[in-house]
């Protein structure tokens, strides 16, 4: 029996809509809870693939444990894509296959690390937040490129950090996980903090550049659309 229970989602009917949903929905982040320790529990990885061709999407959770690394539970979804690419309004995308694929899992996700954006969105509200809001689950958000902000680039070392920022307000981190390597770039969903999730990011991310959740959901949720579309 699940553990998590896939809330109710809206699919906005235009871009207009989809931003009033963003606009009423992101004054239900929270923001001054600290979120789990790092080590501790379990934390899943979301991610999702596409075939626009087909129309099919794919979502991915991959539950680890946080003080082995090990995983403990794999899950996906398929579904069709409901909502066209409008950029910043990804979440109304991805968001209903991922509560499907979350909805498979057993256990209880834990803190979920999204590949994308939470706080680091032009309207605060990227798809770790969106998720963290619905679901009432601790979330942050990783990235592989800094969006559409500025940043000064940290120091060389594992753990060096610098502000992401939206003119002089800060939005994010942008995080050195590896030496000799690009930094990933970090921010809040939902009921973490900056500096926890800084730190959940730099125990899931060690023989690589990103989390190793974010790594194991990308390779299934890759090889479960490659399944669907045959």
């Amino acid at each position: 029996m699940t553990s998590f229970s896939a809330p109710a989602h809206e699919t906005p009917a235009d871009e207009a809509e989809g931003r009033a949903v963003q606009e009423r929905l992101r004054g239900r982040v929270i923001l001054d809870e600290t979120g789990p320790e790092p080590g501790t529990g379990l934390v899943t990885g979301v991610d999702v693939a596409y075939d626009d061709e087909r129309d099919v999407v794919v979502a991915a959770a991959v539950v680890l444990d946080a003080a082995t690394l090990e995983t403990v539970e794999e899950a996906t979804a398929v579904g069709k894509v409901a909502f066209p690419y409008v950029p910043g309004l990804l979440a109304f995308r991805e968001i209903p296959t991922v509560l499907e694929a979350l909805a498979e899992l057993s256990v209880d996700p834990g803190l979920v690390v999204c590949d994308g954006y939470g706080l680091a969105h032009p309207r605060r509200f990227g798809l770790a937040s969106h998720l963290g809001v619905i679901t009432g689950l601790p979330v942050i958000g990783v990235g592989k490129n800094p969006f559409t902000f500025t940043y000064e680039a940290p120091g060389p070392r594992r753990g060096d950090s610098s502000p992401l920022l939206d003119g002089e307000e800060v939005v994010g981190r942008a995080l050195r996980t590896r030496e000799n390597t690009s930094p990933v770039f970090v921010s809040v969903g939902h009921r973490v903090s900056l500096d926890n999730a800084c730190a959940h990011t730099l125990r899931l991310a060690g023989r690589y550049r990103q989390p190793e959740s974010t790594r194991r959901a990308d390779a299934l949720c890759r090889r479960t659309l490659r399944e669907a579309t045959g």
